[in-house]
Formats: C-alpha cells, sequence, structure tokens
C-alpha cells in the first residue's frame, strides 16, 4: 500500500511567539516576520500573486527548469534523498519526481496540513518512492539529520527563497546545508535564485497593477489579529514594494494612511500617518554573487543555468 509520514519537529511556544511579535510591532522601526504572511488566505494570494504578468520568478524558473532539464538532472543524479525546503504543495518537487526517480521524498515546510495534503496524493502516484513529510521552521536552524539515511542527498530550494535571509543569514544557512551533505557522497544542493535587474521591473513584480500583492501584504495584520488579539485595520494601511537599489534588496512595508491607534490586551500603539511596519526583504543576486555566496559556504562545484533573459537563475553546488 502507497503512504507517507508526517514527523512534527516543530517546537511551539505561543507565548514566547507572541511576545516576539508584539516586541517587533513595539519597536520604533516596527516589523512583523514573514512567516506571518502563510495563513490560508496568504498561501492562496501567494499562489495567484505567482500567475501574475509582473511576477517573472515563477514562470522564468520553471522555464530554466525545463529547458535544461537533462542537464539539471544529469548534474544532480539519481536515486538520492530529495529534500524539498518549503515543500507547501509539493507542485515544484513533483515535477522532478520522474526525473531523478529519488530513494526517498522528504517534504519539509511549517504548514504540515498542506504537506500532508500533497503527499497523500503523491504517495499513490509514486509508490515506490518513500515519503515523508517534517513539520519544521528551518529558516531558524536546519536540522534534518534525525530524518535522513546514509544515502546521497539533494536538497531542493527553488523561488529564490533564499533571498528573505540577509546575506549574512544565506551564508548561515548555506553552511548548514552544506553540513547535512557532508559525509554523503554525491550530495548537493538544488537551488532557485532571483537576480538584480531594471529597477522599474523589479518594483512592478512586488507592486503589481491588481494589487494581489497590496492584499497579500495587508493580510498580514489579519493573522497579527488573530495571534495577538489586536485591532489592526487592513485597509488603514498601504502597501509599500519596491527596490531599495542601496541594499540589493526588495522591501516590502505596510503604511499608515492616517494615523492609527491599535491596541491588544495591555498594550496601545500608535502608528503616525506614514509610519511604516517592515514586513519583508528579498535580496538580490547577480550570480558570480551568488557562486561567492556558495562556494564561501564549503561547496567546490558550482554550475548555473539561466534564461535568455538572464532574468533568473538556477544553481546546483556540490
Amino acid at each position: 500500500m502507497p503512504g507517507y509520514r508526517i514527523v512534527e519537529r516543530l517546537v511551539r511556544d505561543g507565548a514566547a511567539e507572541r511576545d516576539a511579535l508584539a516586541a517587533g510591532l513595539q519597536a520604533p522601526a516596527a516589523a512583523i516576520p514573514p512567516r506571518y504572511f502563510y495563513d490560508a488566505l496568504g498561501c492562496a494570494l501567494f499562489g495567484a500573486i505567482c500567475e501574475l504578468p509582473e511576477y517573472y520568478p515563477t514562470r522564468t524558473e520553471r522555464a530554466i527548469f525545463s529547458d535544461h532539464r537533462d542537464d539539471i538532472a544529469n548534474a544532480v543524479g539519481r536515486g538520492h534523498q530529495f529534500v524539498d525546503l518549503g515543500a507547501g504543495d509539493c507542485r515544484k518537487a513533483l515535477a522532478w519526481l520522474p526525473f531523478l526517480a529519488p530513494s526517498r521524498y522528504i517534504a519539509v515546510d511549517i504548514a504540515g496540513a498542506e504537506i500532508a495534503n500533497s503527499l497523500a496524493k503523491m504517495a499513490t502516484d509514486f509508490p515506490e518512492i518513500d515519503m515523508l513529510g517534517v513539520v519544521a521552521d528551518f529558516t531558524s536552524g536546519l536540522d534534518l539529520e534525525q530524518d535522513l539515511d546514509a544515502a546521497p542527498v539533494t536538497f531542493f530550494y527553488p523561488g529564490s527563497s533564499i533571498g528573505n535571509f540577509t546575506p549574512a543569514g544565506a551564508s548561515s544557512f548555506l553552511q548548514a546545508v552544506k553540513l547535512h551533505c557532508a559525509g554523503r557522497d554525491d550530495s548537493g544542493l538544488l537551488i532557485g535564485v532571483d537576480t538584480k535587474k531594471d529597477k522599474a521591473r523589479l518594483d512592478a513584480a512586488y507592486d503589481d497593477a491588481l494589487g494581489v500583492t497590496a492584499a497579500f501584504n495587508r493580510n498580514v495584520l489579519n493573522h497579527v489579529n488573530r495571534v495577538l488579539g489586536s485591532d489592526f485595520r487592513p485597509e488603514a494601511f498601504a502597501h509599500r514594494g519596491f527596490y531599495n537599489e542601496a541594499a540589493e534588496r526588495i522591501e516590502m512595508h505596510l503604511e499608515a494612511i492616517t494615523a492609527q491607534c491599535v491596541r491588544w490586551p495591555d498594550v496601545e500603539r500608535t502608528f503616525a500617518a506614514g509610519e511604516r511596519i517592515h514586513t519583508e526583504n528579498s535580496y538580490k543576486y547577480s550570480p558570480a554573487e551568488f557562486t561567492a555566496l556558495v562556494r564561501g559556504a564549503g561547496f567546490d562545484r558550482v554550475q548555473c543555468w539561466q534564461d535568455p533573459q538572464r532574468d533568473f537563475a538556477v544553481f546546483h553546488a556540490a
């Protein structure tokens, strides 16, 4: 019988999470961690963002995978353990399973229900593959040793999510991946990376004409209200998404349209008109910069594939 397993590695401390969220909102430069984007509505809105004409990363990465499928598969190798970081609906990894024929598929995500639903479907189509879902927040520290066996492992991190780390944080994350590859010959990392380009195109990708990204950004306040018991009014905040050329990153903020007094238990916080809450960064890299970052983390063989316009890059590091 085809099947799958789900293991819970997420250690939740609700009180500590609420305290950290509240502290970020009360700081002089208020901020909300990006993980609060992804409630059920946020996941649906992000899926819609990926279909927008302005949002090129998803379709461009998909085209690179399609155009260079054989070369990438040869670089990665067949029969490995295949670890899908930030798996979500597992759709991107699903397209690779027939080509890489992994011995095991390990979906890692903070959203346990979503990966369970996906694995239930995939296990029927690929009964020969051992399937495991790991519920964990790997962005706070990657530790999958107890979930891996001794076989070679390929870590899969598509979508340019590496850009949500600071460059120093990205380096630490890549070093953690390299440590998991150590002792497992022929292991490596397959990763998608968004590249630097014209500011106008980057701005449009994160502030689309239909306002889907704005809805995605404002919806984070609905999630915060449920967590903190606060009374944010999402419609009272404007979406600001733009490329900060000096910092080489996209920034997303919520800006108070008028003065807002927000309350939650034992707290009252006023946001002046024009004051912003920082919700996300997305750093962009040239291929040379990211190659140096990967090599600095200890990988010594790096290959790169790009689309003809050089809008996006896919790397395999071993």
